[in-house]
């Protein structure tokens, strides 16, 4: 059907960068809004940042002025450049789409796997 495969995640120092990416693949016809989640241990999920199909984003005050969410729509895939990484930024990263597919109508939800980014000396 529809898969959103992730990668990018690592362990970075604090002050690094990181660039995570996720590509929608399968039978996409449309993808509506795309973003990137995170979960802590012990935390619940959040929204870290969201970009519409007309490229409108959003994005959490604790990353405001350090991530920056950005899609390519031919190829499917959103990307999130991570600067200025902190401790506090550790977390699995999920990457979320809500699209339409060939043949059903409607939109549907996808998440990734998830990837995980750790910020340590």
């Amino acid at each position: 059907q529809v898969q959103l495969v992730e990668s990018g995640g690592g362990l970075v120092q604090p002050g690094g960068s990181l660039r995570l990416s996720c590509t929608a693949s399968g039978r996409v016809f449309t993808i509506n809004t795309m973003g990137w989640y995170r979960q802590a241990p012990g935390k619940e999920r959040e929204l870290v940042a969201g970009i519409t199909a007309g490229t409108n984003t959003n994005a959490a005050d604790s990353v405001k002025g350090r991530f920056t969410i950005s899609r390519d729509n031919a190829k499917n895939t959103v990307y999130l450049q991570m600067n200025s990484l902190k401790p506090e930024d550790t977390a699995v990263y999920y990457c979320n789409a809500v699209l339409s597919r060939y043949g059903s109508p409607g939109w549907y939800e996808y998440w990734g796997q998830g990837t995980q980014v750790t910020v340590s000396s």
